[in-house]
């Protein structure tokens, strides 16, 4: 089935049955609803036609007669299949027919529309928050939202219509405004390829986040920056934001208006130079988590964030460590699994932060971090870290507690931990290395390798003082 995007508007209906499977002893009907460019199947048997005319004749007055009666004898027969399959698609169109407008929610129902169609998925969401908003709110767990959910509320509020399509109060998009207004921690999760048995893809759907006012977290997953609307709005109130695979750059989600304007600043920046636009910053966000996209570069976008203690960029493409110095409150920063080959004056970049992973990259050379003083947590796992001299650069880091090393070539060389350990000197036994506590036979192995260093240097010094 070809993808293609949701419609701007809603337009023609179609309902054709299509075709019949048999299932265990009963035969159940493909049907193909099309509404304007997009179109989905539903299945359903004989006894599920029979119950939706049941409540139909009920509540909307539909003339009994319309559907075809139940057969008994022969029911799963070729020919009374084929005959009923024309009688039950004329039933729905028929129903269609009748009701052009408010399609009842009986028939909305058994249709999918509140999965795949605009006023049948608005409300859906809005009964359920009629229901049950509030205490969703009270409980202050995360709410979680699909993007064909977030597009179709967009759309409903850019169409000029009714806020409530089909008479029932219970779905007004009122309770749907009222519920995100007041909404704390949201999640988007997204879909690749086509949604359900649609063509519908729901990267390709706009949708606009400026109708929730009161965010503290949000978390995005598996869309795409583009079809992300009114990011800005929420600047003033979130604390925490995770994003993932979802987007190619950090300007993409921290400064999306960038594209606007030739050139633009930080509010409360000093620039020298003329800027065309001052962008507001996001004076709340202390934790951004950014792993899992296809990142190559710490864009300048970063200025906005001069609050964030807690940054996550594992999981990219990133070859260098740039911006990282206007971010004066980092405490924690992830760079692990990305493509780094060296890191020089990390320290000029990363300030005094205290945990920092690098596991997963291709360092070979630890001479970047030496001055990282701060530094209480360190992984270097899965790295190309050869040479046990180049763990002098750190062992003099005075508050460095835990190290990793793990899958580095190095930790081949035979007594690894105990000539690791001894770069730290009279610190060894406060340094856990590679999730391990050192034992007592390790650091009196330590004080041995110490001592002998520690002769060897008289020596050389004596030697040294011969020759003048």
């Amino acid at each position: 089935m070809e993808s293609v995007p949701f419609p701007e508007d809603v337009s023609e209906r179609k309902v054709c049955v299509v075709g019949s499977e048999l299932v265990e002893n009963y035969t159940v009907y493909i049907i193909d609803v099309t509404d304007g460019q997009h179109r989905w199947t539903v299945k359903h048997r004989y006894s599920d036609f029979h119950d939706l005319h049941e409540k139909l004749t009920a509540e909307k007055k539909v003339d009994r007669r319309l559907l075809p009666p139940k057969k008994i004898l022969g029911k799963n027969s070729k020919s009374l299949v084929e005959r009923r399959q024309k009688e039950l698609e004329l039933y729905l169109q028929t129903l269609l027919m009748q009701f052009p407008q408010a399609t009842p929610t009986p028939l909305a129902c058994f249709l999918n529309f509140h999965v795949y169609e605009i006023n049948g998925i608005t409300a859906a969401l809005a009964e359920e928050l009629f229901n049950k908003g509030e205490q969703l709110l009270q409980a202050g767990e995360v709410f979680s939202l699909h993007p064909l959910q977030l597009y179709s509320v967009s759309q409903q509020l850019r169409l000029a219509k009714p806020t409530c399509c089909n008479g029932d109060a219970k779905t007004d998009l009122g309770h749907i405004l009222d519920f995100t207004c007041r909404l704390r921690y949201l999640k988007i999760s997204g879909t690749r390829g086509p949604v359900g048995t649609s063509n519908i893809q729901e990267t390709s759907l706009l949708f606009d986040l400026s109708i929730f006012k009161s965010l503290l977290q949000i978390e995005i997953r598996e869309c795409s920056s583009q079809q992300i609307q009114g990011l800005p709005s929420l600047r003033s109130s979130l604390a925490t934001m995770s994003v993932h695979r979802t987007t190619e750059t950090l300007m993409a989600i921290l400064v999306p208006e960038a594209s606007e304007f030739s050139q633009w600043e930080p509010e409360g920046a000093e620039s020298g130079c003329p800027v065309t636009a001052v962008i507001p910053v996001w004076k709340n966000l202390t934790t951004l988590d950014m792993s899992h996209n296809c990142i190559s570069t710490i864009d300048s976008s970063v200025k906005l964030i001069p609050k964030v203690e807690f940054l996550d960029l594992s999981y990219n493409q990133l070859s260098s460590v740039e911006n990282l110095q206007h971010l004066y409150n980092l405490v924690h920063v992830d760079l692990s699994y990305n493509s780094l080959q060296v890191l020089e004056a990390a320290h000029t970049r990363l300030g005094n932060i205290k945990t920092l992973s690098l596991a997963g990259n291709q360092l070979d050379r630890l001479t970047g971090l030496s001055k990282l003083y701060s530094l209480v947590n360190l992984d270097l796992s899965h790295n190309q870290l050869a040479q046990l001299e180049e763990i002098r650069n750190i062992g003099s880091l005075p508050c460095l507690e835990k190290l990793n090393l793990s899958s580095n070539p190095m930790c081949i060389i035979p007594d690894y931990r105990t000539k690791v350990l001894a770069q730290f000197g009279d610190r060894a036994a406060e340094v856990c290395l590679d999730s391990k506590v050192t034992t007592e036979k390790e650091l009196d192995t330590v004080e041995v390798l110490k001592a002998i260093q520690k002769a060897k240097e008289v020596k050389d010094r004596m030697s040294n003082s011969d020759k003048k």
